[in-house]
């Protein structure tokens, strides 16, 4: 894993409406004439859902366990520009994935939201935050990194991928650690054990792969942002300096054994008005821990006036 003046926006396609259910799914377009895919579901607080990966699309929190959230809070799910069955753009800058963001919510007529990201999401949610703290309400970051693969969480990654294939540790000098980490990744993969920086059970992983199967994706966005790291240098810049200066709530849940992002990167974080839950589980705790995930959420949200 190397993871706004009002505007006038016009709908596309065809609106699904369940009043029963309290859904719709639609699409909007943004002002740089991107469609943007998006579902609305359950009733209360409004919550934005930002996904990982880079570029994960939005099923499969929703249908791993994010829809329980829908029992106390209207989720707002949406793909990013270049990801899910949103449209590809010639620009996936994080300046842009901030704006997407602010004109869906200008778009639903919200006043202010709750943000829901998870792992990558983390660096979006943030960088909305610190622009829009007038419309973000309080900012739940689940699992989330705000310095994409950063040194300390790639030489715990390093240190863990070793010990699974029993083989000793050594000093990895600084500008190594990268390739070193991306040799012992391959090595886990053709024993079929990579998947263990996420989680320790495969059978999340076959829960993941089967929804994504029935949920075709792009990917543009994530390979993007992987493949050309020079161009989009915002995406690997540390965002824990700028947390002691966003004074919205925060809710931060991390997981005790969450090898994906590190299990001590969100000491970094120095929101002034921040709560931590810690969980005793891996990088995918909305799902292999939804209840402790839920209630962490329901309660954080029920007391944030």
């Amino acid at each position: 894993m190397k993871t706004i003046a009002l505007l006038l926006f016009f709908f596309v396609s065809l609106t699904v409406v369940s009043a029963q259910n309290h859904t719709s799914e639609s699409f909007y377009e943004t002002s740089d004439h991107v469609k943007i895919k998006y579902k609305v579901s359950g009733k209360g607080e409004a919550c934005l859902y930002i996904p990982g990966g880079p570029g994960q699309g939005y099923p499969s929190f929703e249908l791993m366990g994010g829809n329980n959230l829908e029992k106390n809070m209207q989720m707002i799910y949406m793909d990013q520009r270049g990801s899910g069955k949103s449209g590809t753009s010639e620009n996936y800058h994080l300046d842009k994935m901030i704006q997407d963001i602010e004109e869906l919510r200008q778009h639903l007529k919200l006043k202010k939201i709750f943000l829901l990201a998870h792992s990558f999401g983390g660096i979006i949610a943030v960088s909305y935050a610190k622009k829009y703290p007038q419309y973000t309400k309080g900012l739940i970051l689940a699992n989330v990194t705000l310095h994409f693969l950063n040194d300390e969480s790639v030489k715990e990654q390093i240190e863990y991928g070793n010990s699974l294939l029993q083989a000793k540790n050594r000093a990895v000098p600084k500008d190594s650690l990268s390739s070193e980490l991306s040799k012992i990744s391959s090595a886990l993969r053709k024993k079929r054990i990579g998947y263990k920086f996420l989680t320790e059970d495969i059978e999340t992983i076959k829960e993941s792969d089967k929804i994504d199967s029935l949920h075709p994706r792009i990917i543009d966005f994530g390979m993007a942002v992987i493949s050309k790291p020079k161009d989009f240098p915002e995406y690997y810049t540390d965002y824990a300096p700028i947390t002691k200066d966003i004074k919205v709530p925060v809710l931060v849940i991390t997981g005790k054994k969450d090898k994906a992002v590190g299990t001590q990167h969100y000491k970094t974080f120095r929101f002034p008005n921040q709560k931590v839950v810690v969980i005793d589980g891996g990088h995918l705790l909305y799902y292999e821990k939804n209840k402790e995930f839920v209630n962490a959420v329901n309660s954080f949200v029920n007391t944030t006036k």
